[in-house]
């Protein structure tokens, strides 16, 4: 299955132009910029001020000089345009391995191996854009099956992701243009009375191909996922590769293991050669169709050993699809880092102080897992318990703050405390019985008060905060931590805060 994400760049000549040039207007003035086309000098590009105020692409240069008499104008150069573009598709790598330019305005990027690594596909999606419209780069991005329905919904529709085998709805209303057809193509069925593409979708096939040409029908059929759109991926110069290339086609689960196995050792002889580790992997498999399909994987510190790596890979199998066969197979390391070479110990030999490894062991759960769902906990210098703890990456270096001497502290500590009402024989005494989650729990033992005082270097609001701990224990001896959020002369609430005890 692929997900392609389609990239476009509405003012991409205008931006590249104002990051490239300090001379350039500020971006509330409009600016375009103009080329010969035959005798006359007419718009290639507009920026979104120029936009704005109606300008268009193919307007001549007078005409839009007479509407906006403060206009700037620049010549176009579209070569640049296009090696920008290029640099940007590589740029564009770090988020999956199959990325094809789509000049003049566009990037098309096949993440259906990857998205995993950027906690899904709308992440992903609103981490690129994100990033551009920081560089001052405008961008719009949707997502879907094809590449034909991605790019329509890019320029014409309002949807961001499209659901796996919903493209035919997605576009069903969108104009005809939006099949990338030429503008004569688009004005010949427009004669006819055929507007959208879901018009388009319900005509006979046989009419459409004798009348407007075959163009109509293969970008109909690439949009809606009835026919293969290769798309050549670029390939990052200068990183270390592997590459194997088959007589016969290849589909078994069990063959592709062993062209992993092979392309790791090849790859990791380089990378060895080199001094560096592989932090991040990319796998690609083209298939005879010419449809590419890809994985990556991501690990926790630079690696080089080829029994890891191709473990980590085959996990990854299971989002590559064969299709009728697999004709070549690449593997790149697509971010690398400088890895020494360091002094290893026998298996029941240990150190002095040494601890032991578990790196293979993260990089196993985040490819199973995600990323971001293997973590350690560090100490915060915060006496208030949710505040104690902080999420850090599983290899997180350890840092001066060492953790507290332990107090007594439940098993399960709630990211909140949640709000209960509680009964006590005595303003200052631990409560007799409690209510929690339209529960009644009586308390049989109690232990406490433990007195927290809040962050009193944050603010002035943290000196006035003060708690008071219980453990309690109930009938049946469930025990739990409670606090009330205040002294008890200024009739403080209850709230509970953690259930068990360590």
């Amino acid at each position: 299955m692929r997900r392609v994400i389609s990239l476009y760049l509405p003012h991409w000549p205008s931006d590249r132009m104002r990051r490239a040039s300090k001379d350039a207007p500020p971006r509330d003035k409009p600016l375009v910029t103009a080329m010969m086309q035959g005798q006359h000098r007419v718009i290639a590009s507009v920026d979104q001020a120029a936009a704005q105020l109606g300008l268009s692409r193919g307007m001549t240069v007078t005409h839009a000089q007479s509407l906006v008499p403060d206009l700037t104008v620049i010549e176009a150069t579209p070569d640049d345009d296009e090696a920008a573009l290029i640099r940007l598709a590589l740029w564009c790598i770090k988020y999956s391995p199959l990325v094809t330019p789509d000049p003049p305005d566009g990037v098309f990027i096949d993440v259906a191996g990857s998205a995993h690594l950027f906690q899904g596909e709308a992440a992903l999606i609103n981490d690129l854009c994100r990033r551009l419209g920081a560089e001052g780069i405008a961008a719009r991005a949707a997502l879907a099956d094809t590449a034909g329905c991605a790019w329509a919904l890019a320029r014409h529709g309002d949807a961001q992701i499209v659901s796996p085998g919903r493209a035919a709805d997605a576009i069903a209303s969108l104009p005809v243009g939006c099949l990338r057809l030429s503008p004569e193509t688009v004005s010949s069925l427009g004669e006819v009375g055929i507007e959208r593409v879901g018009q388009l979708a319900s005509k006979p096939r046989g009419s459409l191909r004798a009348r407007f040409g075959a163009e109509v029908l293969l970008r109909l059929d690439q949009a809606l996922g009835n026919a293969n759109e290769p798309l050549p991926s670029l390939q990052p110069p200068e990183v270390p590769r592997a590459e194997l290339r088959f007589a016969e086609p290849v589909a078994d689960p069990e063959d592709l293991k062993r062209v992993i196995e092979k392309l790791t050792d090849k790859l990791c002889l380089d990378l060895e050669a080199r001094g560096i580790g592989a932090r991040r992997l990319d796998l690609v498999f083209l298939r005879v169709d010419n449809i590419a399909q890809a994985a990556r994987i991501g690990l926790s510190r630079p690696y080089r050993e080829p029994k890891h790596l191709a473990k980590l890979l085959a996990e990854r199998l299971v989002v590559i699809d064969p299709g009728f066969g697999i004709e070549s197979a690449s593997l790149t390391a697509s971010w690398v880092e400088a890895l020494v070479e360091r002094q290893t110990i026998g298996r029941h030999v240990e150190a002095d102080g040494s601890q032991h490894e578990v790196s293979q062991l993260v990089d196993t759960l985040g490819v199973r897992l995600g990323e971001s769902n293997v973590f350690r906990l560090a100490p915060v210098e915060s006496a208030l318990p949710e505040r104690a703890v902080r999420r850090v990456p599983a290899l997180h270096p350890t840092e001066g703050l060492a953790w507290p001497p332990h107090p007594p502290r439940p098993a399960r500590l709630f990211l909140q405390p949640e709000k209960i009402e509680a009964v006590a024989a005595l303003p200052d005494h631990p409560p007799r019985l409690f209510i929690w989650r339209n529960a009644r729990h009586r308390v049989a033992k109690a232990d406490g008060p433990e007195r927290i005082h809040g962050d009193w270097w944050l603010s002035d609001k943290e000196t006035k905060l003060v708690r008071d701990y219980y453990r309690v224990e109930t009938a049946d001896g469930t025990r739990y931590w409670l606090f009330r959020d205040g002294p008890a002369e200024q009739g403080g609430g209850w709230w509970l805060h953690g259930v068990g005890e360590a």
